[in-house]
């Protein structure tokens, strides 16, 4: 065993923790502003990743819930008032439903990506260039690392 890897290792644990759990409330209180659940929030950015339309099972298979969970999701997200997304069967699949992002679904995504942003410009623009370029390269590294060692 050694120690100062061990220490290293539950300092690491204890800082990701605190960021993924800080990251997890403010990100619900955001969303919470923009009248959104996370998985909503979800819904629409996948959305938008994919150029506005998806099938609702690949939505559903991407945030690994069950094709009924999705649909629950989507009749919510289509019974806002506007509506943020809208279902249509799938032209060259009558069995599959598309998932559409409507102009006031985008108009949200953006506004809520658009405050997220801020903040982290606020934060990151207290430091200086190279010292946010070294953050970033580090993270980038230990995620490439991690995920290469410990596939999904």
């Amino acid at each position: 065993m050694d120690p100062k890897l061990d220490r290293d290792v539950a300092d690491l644990w204890s800082t990701l923790f605190d960021i993924v759990t800080d990251g997890e409330k403010r990100l619900a209180i955001h969303f919470e502003a923009h009248q959104l659940t996370p998985p909503q929030f979800y819904v629409l950015k996948t959305l938008s990743e994919n150029a506005g339309a998806c099938r609702i099972g690949d939505i559903a298979r991407h945030h690994h819930l069950t094709s009924a969970t999705m649909t629950g999701l989507v009749k919510r997200l289509e019974a806002m008032n506007p509506p943020l997304v809208r279902s249509r069967r799938n032209q060259s699949d009558g069995r599959s439903v598309d998932v559409v992002l409507t102009a006031a679904g985008q108009d949200r995504f953006v506004a809520v990506q658009r405050g997220l942003m801020n903040q982290l410009r606020a934060v990151f623009g207290l430091l200086p260039d190279a010292e946010r370029r070294d953050i970033i390269a580090k993270v980038r590294q230990y995620f490439t690392v991690f995920s290469q060692q410990f596939p999904l």
